[in-house]
């Protein structure tokens, strides 16, 4: 299937989804013009169920979804929306994982009905049993971020931010690999929205490849590598900082661990460190007076453990 990331895609998701996800909550942060986007309340736990449905929707609408049903190399968030999703359009998922991954990981995925494989003891080495998974079976191989049908599925959260908030001026986003950003960024471009794209200083795989002209590898060393932890961003990602709407902005860990505490003690709100990023980065750079802005708080598949104590 030829695809291409823009408005028209993202609008064809909202479509395809429609009814088969959360639509997002906003709430006020308590700071004048300052919103939170609760996209953790979404299925599986994070934006990630409305990427993985467009991309099986839209493979069985073609005719192209098999009967070997989708295949994915990913323990974290992406795993388990690709399961769920597979589920919904009854159709097995295969999902590999390194032998080392959480067992509660594991079996969260069997839960959603996914077959787990567990291949070595590094995510390279269970992707690479997962692409000859998927030689051998004809089984659909979808990917954490880097389609542009799973950006577009995660770009339909931005027109429902905004008919939530009439007038929005900018929106902040945690940035990975880049599906979340470039999907809301290739929204926001129609409606002259700014994108802040919000990195950890460690995990900085975008404002490498905007340094660099060109996506490029980065070491990954944050609090939020469970979920940030791309080593390369998407081309489409690249592409998005570059359209003139979008701003990219690093925080260090300790300002993310900050946010993260600050959205338990003050709203009894449980997000993942990855989904902090964005509150930091606004905490951290603020945005003038007047402006309404939207913080996503994209993921809470997280151990809550430690929100008692206050960071160090």
């Amino acid at each position: 299937m030829e695809q291409q990331l823009d408005y028209a895609a993202v609008r064809a998701a909202a479509d395809r989804i429609a009814g088969a996800v959360r639509p997002v909550t906003v709430i006020p942060a308590g700071r004048e013009g300052v919103s939170y986007a609760l996209e953790y309340l979404q299925h599986t736990g994070s934006f990630k169920a409305r990427g993985a449905r467009n991309f099986l929707a839209a493979h069985r609408a073609a005719g192209s979804l098999p009967d070997t049903g989708v295949t994915i190399a990913s323990g974290g968030n992406a795993g388990l929306a690709c399961a769920w999703a597979a589920r919904a359009e009854s159709v097995p998922a295969t999902v590999f994982l390194p032998a080392t991954a959480p067992r509660v990981k594991v079996e969260r995925l069997r839960g959603y009905g996914a077959d787990v494989r567990l291949v070595g003891d590094r995510y390279a080495e269970a992707l690479a049993a997962c692409r000859e998974f998927a030689a051998a079976s004809g089984a659909l191989s979808s990917h954490a971020y880097d389609h542009p049908l799973i950006a577009a599925g995660a770009g339909t959260l931005l027109d429902e931010i905004r008919t939530a908030l009439p007038g929005l001026d900018a929106v902040v986003v945690a940035v990975g690999g880049g599906g979340l950003f470039a999907g809301i960024a290739a929204a926001a471009r129609e409606h002259g929205v700014r994108v802040i794209a919000a990195e950890p200083e460690n995990c900085r795989a975008l404002n490498a490849a905007l340094e660099a002209g060109r996506p490029v590898d980065v070491t990954v060393d944050s609090v939020a590598a469970d979920s940030l932890g791309a080593t390369r961003v998407s081309a489409d990602a690249l592409t998005a900082v570059r359209a003139g709407n979008a701003e990219s902005v690093l925080v260090p860990d300790g300002a993310i661990t900050a946010a993260r505490h600050a959205l338990w003690e003050e709203h009894r709100i449980v997000v993942e460190a990855g989904a902090a990023t964005a509150l930091a980065a606004l905490r951290t750079a603020p945005r003038p007076p007047g402006e309404r802005v939207a913080v996503v708080l994209c993921g809470a598949n997280t151990d809550p453990s430690d929100l008692g104590r206050a960071p160090a």
